[in-house]
Parts: structure tokens; sequence; C-alpha cells
């Protein structure tokens, strides 16, 4: 079976059928960015369980299915705009940002492009710095192209090698540039908007395998957690060589990752078996009555 890598999935609002459909169709690792949560939060508390829900459990639940689960840790741009609230934000990511399985500072960015976003976007890069991680940015849906460019030249401006830098949600406007320049270019493969299959099928040929990076961003809105193996298979149908695809939807993400220091093939090359008897602080993944998946042993042991 191939393998894939989803780099941008935010698994807290799938469900466990996603984690299985996603392990059969060959998606060995995934990296679930912080963001927000499609209504505001209101108090600092609230960012503090998330951040820990993405250290913990959520890593948990990932392995027991057969997954492995990294994440990156930032405030999102969105949020940025409450500043009171920002500020006690920014005293909580140096304590998550160096936990276990944390590969990068993201998502970060811009969304409307305010004053507050600049500043949070700014201390949040020169945090990554500090804690020698790569930056996940956040491109503006509105407004992409000036958005996509100033990232960079404020990223630029922090002392932030372009290698160490994944800019995502990419579409035809921006890959020229920001491949240019040096960075990641990374793309969310959406069922009706933003950047389809198709459309990136044609990106590759255009472009080349270089720094090109697929995910899904699946998340609570319509999105698809086999948004990476379908546009594989989409690759493949089309004559893209296996190399590409394999660059694409697997190498690429691996390697910018890995800068971390968090991420390396052997995770899930070597992983330790799944063991659904196991618990996370006291919980777990099945409900009563449901037989536990042990792999490596042949007893059928009671939930």
């Amino acid at each position: 079976m191939e393998m894939y890598i989803d780099p941008h999935l935010h698994a807290v609002s799938r469900t466990t059928d996603d984690y299985e459909a996603m392990r059969k169709a060959g998606v060995v690792a995934i990296i679930e960015p912080a963001f927000w949560l499609g209504q505001p939060r209101t108090e600092v508390g609230s960012f503090k369980d998330y951040f820990s829900t993405l250290v913990g459990w959520e890593r948990f639940r990932a392995k027991q299915f057969g997954i492995v689960h990294y994440c990156t840790i930032g405030l999102n741009s969105k949020e940025a705009n409450n500043e009171a609230l920002a500020e006690e934000v920014m005293e909580l990511l140096p304590l998550y940002a160096t936990k276990e399985g944390v590969v990068a500072i993201g998502e970060i960015g811009y969304d409307d492009q305010t004053a507050a976003e600049d500043k949070y976007y700014r201390l949040q890069l020169e945090l990554a710095k500090e804690v020698e991680l790569p930056v996940l940015i956040h491109t503006p849906h509105r407004d992409k192209k000036k958005g996509t460019t100033r990232s960079m030249d404020v990223s630029e401006e922090h002392g932030l090698p372009p290698q160490m830098v994944i800019v995502d949600h990419n579409n035809e406007e921006t890959v020229k540039e920001v491949l240019d320049r040096g960075y990641w270019a990374a793309f969310t493969i959406y069922p009706h908007t933003k950047m389809g299959s198709d459309r990136m099928v044609e990106i590759v040929k255009k472009y080349g395998p270089e720094r090109i990076i697929v995910d899904s961003a699946a998340d609570w809105g319509i999105s698809d957690p086999l948004a990476v193996p379908k546009t594989a298979a989409l690759m493949r149908k089309n004559g893209i060589p296996e190399e590409h695809i394999r660059m694409t939807c697997y190498q690429n993400a691996l390697t910018a990752y890995s800068q971390s220091g968090q991420m390396e093939e052997s995770d899930w090359l070597a992983p330790e078996p799944v063991d659904q008897r196991l618990k996370h602080a006291g919980n777990s993944v099945l409900r009563g009555g449901q037989t536990p998946r042990v792999e490596g042993s042949s007893e059928a042991v009671e939930n």
C-alpha cells in the first residue's frame, strides 16, 4: 500500500470512522494545526484545554487507530484580534511549543490583515525562532495574494529562513511567488471550494513536485479527510510520475516538518502495536461491549 501524510487535518473535528478510513487509504501520519473552532473562544482556559487535547488525547486517539499524530501550536489570526485574550494566550504558547509531537508554530498569519494580527504574527515568529521550530502560515481567504506576499515579507523581516516556513492555503494566484522565494507551498484540498483535486493535478503538472505539499485541512465544515489519497489517485490517473506523487503527498511534508526534530519516518515504519485496551487519563476510545483491537495478540479482550 502507498503511504501518505496529511500535514494539515483538524482531527478534533473528525470521528474515529475517519481515522479508520484514513488508515485503510494509506495515511500513516497527520499533523493537526491549532486553529479556531467555529466560534470565538472567550477565556484563556479554553485555549489551554484545546492545546492539551492536541498534545494529549488526540495524539492517543490517533495511535489507537494506527496513525501517528503530530500538531502545531499557535494563536490563530482570527482570534488574535481579541487583544486582551491574545496576550494571555501568548503566555501559554511557550509551555506547549516544546511538548512531544509539536512540529511547528502555527497556523499563524493574517485573516483580515489588521494591526493586531500583524502584532501577534510577529511575536509568534519570534517564538518559533526561540524554540527552533518551523512555521505554518495561514494565508487569508480574502485578498489572498497581498496577504501571502505580506506573510513572507514579514517572515523575512524576522530572519526566518524560507525553508523553515510552510505557506498553506495556496492557489494558482500565489504558488509561483511562494516557490520562487524558496518557501514550502501547501495546498488545502476541499470538495467544493478553495483548491480542488483537479486543479491540484494541473499545478503539479505545471510546477513539478519540488516543495509542493498536498493536505486536506479537514475540519468541522464540509471537507474530506481522504483528500490526500484521493488527490494522489487522480494524479496517478492523469499520468503524474509516481515519484512526484510520493513527494507531494508524503516526502515533502516529512522533510519540512522533520526540521522540528519531533517527526521521523521510523515513527510509523516501526510503530508500537495498536492496543485498544489502553487508556489515556482513564479514558478509552471504546464504549461498553466493544471488542478492542489488539495487534500481535490472538486473545479477545473485553473492554
